[in-house]
């Protein structure tokens, strides 16, 4: 699978995760905490796989100018979201209303980040990229996906 595809996928997971969290009530305490857990295995493991192998391979293809934005605004994102927003989320009661509140910021900062990828780097991806090295790149990513899916929920 190319890794934009994969990217993609993941992207669709994730977004399936955060509809059916907010969907949740206070009152869902097990759903709540069950659909948190996989949001945090997910986010983290798709994170880690574009800053350690996509973005380098996007940036080290690119030009300077749209293409450094991009890499770089999206490397923020992930920062807002994974270091900042969802440990706070982790950090707060279930059955709060505050839960609700953070976890509506999470799920809004992720879809206007997928979303930006998905119609602004990954079609400058595919003119940077051949095919090949799309191909190549999913299959590292997929096999490092795989590690850290595995030592993630060792953690939880």
């Amino acid at each position: 699978m190319d890794a934009i595809k994969l990217l993609t996928e993941d992207h669709k997971t994730v977004r399936g995760y955060l509809d059916d969290l907010e969907a949740t009530t206070p009152r869902a305490l097990k759903a709540r905490a069950d659909l948190l857990a996989k949001i945090r295995v997910e986010l983290k493991a798709h994170t880690t796989i574009e800053e350690e192998i996509f973005y380098p391979a996007f940036q080290s293809h690119g030009k300077k100018g749209d293409d450094d934005k991009m890499y770089f605004e999206a490397l923020e994102e992930h920062r807002a979201a994974g270091d900042l927003v969802l440990p706070d989320l982790l950090g707060t009661a279930v059955d709060s209303e505050q839960f609700s509140g953070r976890a509506k910021v999470l799920k809004e900062l992720v879809t206007h980040h997928a979303d930006e990828e998905e119609k602004d780097m990954f079609p400058r991806a595919k003119t940077l990229l051949s095919k090949e090295e799309l191909l190549a790149l999913g299959e590292k990513m997929a096999a490092r996906k795989t590690v850290l899916i595995a030592e993630l929920r060792a953690t939880t």
